[in-house]
């Protein structure tokens, strides 16, 4: 395939925000004028579609970039037999963060977990099944492809990890901002002015650190499976208290630092098909890169 200048990630890269916040935020904005709650007609059907604005334009970029015949952007993970293994340790690490946070909260004199809460929760989701079901497609599904699989890549190729990181989780957290307005969310109960709003909008910047980690390891999939574990469990659990939701930001925090600290950056040359003849000191740069299969590259 041809080399695609890093000019033509940058152009995808804005054309990828655009598309994300406009499907997102124009479907919540109708959500909003509608009024009502979130889970109830006809607010859900908004609600619901502006959650899929990230997925919508990962897709968009993708559609686009086959029909030029673009290689693989840098820095993209393909779909491995390692990705069955590592996501579910992944995903339990990511659970981990968050109990570890709730057991210290408690131990600060916060409430201790409830089975009856969480018994209440997956009825109120309409049992377990449904309740697992929407807690993948509200996130992982409607989100990772986009973030993860489509604008981390092409913010690699000019960023480094904790700086894709860093600028990655304001813009997601500035993304959720609508949400804060439409009755029936969860940022909607916290409040954007108080301290758990504050603190909600915060976390999105270690869990964009946790997420893109799993994503260099192992895909898209694994971030999905973090950003999963994570959201369920901090739903299960029931974390709304300022002190928990600290705590969690801080556990994740720790745990982002020594993973990024201690593991190398995704190798370019095991993911991208043109790295050969990017590289001028590779021993193959004189020869045509060789030609991959591009059914199971991320978008």
């Amino acid at each position: 395939p041809s080399t695609a200048p890093r000019g033509s990630h940058r152009s995808e890269l804005i054309l990828f925000m655009a598309l994300a916040f406009l499907v997102s935020w124009a479907s919540w904005f109708a959500a909003i004028g509608i009024g009502g709650s979130a889970m109830t007609a006809p607010t859900v059907l908004p609600y619901l579609f502006g959650a899929f604005g990230p997925l919508i334009a990962a897709l968009v970029i993708r559609i686009r970039r086959v029909r030029r015949g673009e290689p693989v952007p840098e820095h993209v993970v393909r779909f491995r037999r390692k990705t069955l293994l590592l996501a579910p340790l992944l995903m339990v690490l990511a659970s981990a963060t968050v109990l570890a946070a709730v057991l210290l909260a408690y131990a600060a004199g916060e409430p201790a977990l409830s089975l009856d809460d969480v018994k209440g929760v997956m009825k109120d989701a309409g049992g377990p099944a449904a309740f697992l079901v929407s807690m993948v497609i509200s996130g992982p599904l409607s989100e990772e492809p986009g973030w993860r699989g489509t604008a981390y890549p092409r913010m690699r190729a000019s960023m480094g990890r904790f700086q894709v990181g860093v600028v990655l989780g304001v813009i997601w957290a500035v993304w959720h901002l609508p949400l804060f307005f439409i009755n029936g969310t969860v940022q909607n109960g916290l409040g954007l002015n108080s301290p758990s709003g504050v603190l909600f909008a915060v976390s999105a910047v270690p869990m964009a650190m946790l997420t893109a980690y799993a994503y260099e390891r192992a895909g898209v999939v694994a971030a999905m499976a973090v950003h999963f574990a994570v959201n369920t469990t901090m739903i299960l659990t029931g974390v709304e208290a300022p002190v928990t939701q600290a705590l969690i930001i801080g556990v994740q925090a720790i745990i982002v630092v020594l993973l990024l600290a201690t593991t190398r950056p995704t190798d370019n040359s095991a993911h991208n098909p043109t790295a050969a003849t990017l590289t001028p000191a590779s021993p193959t740069a004189s020869r045509p890169a060789a030609s991959q299969p591009d059914e199971t590259a991320r978008v």
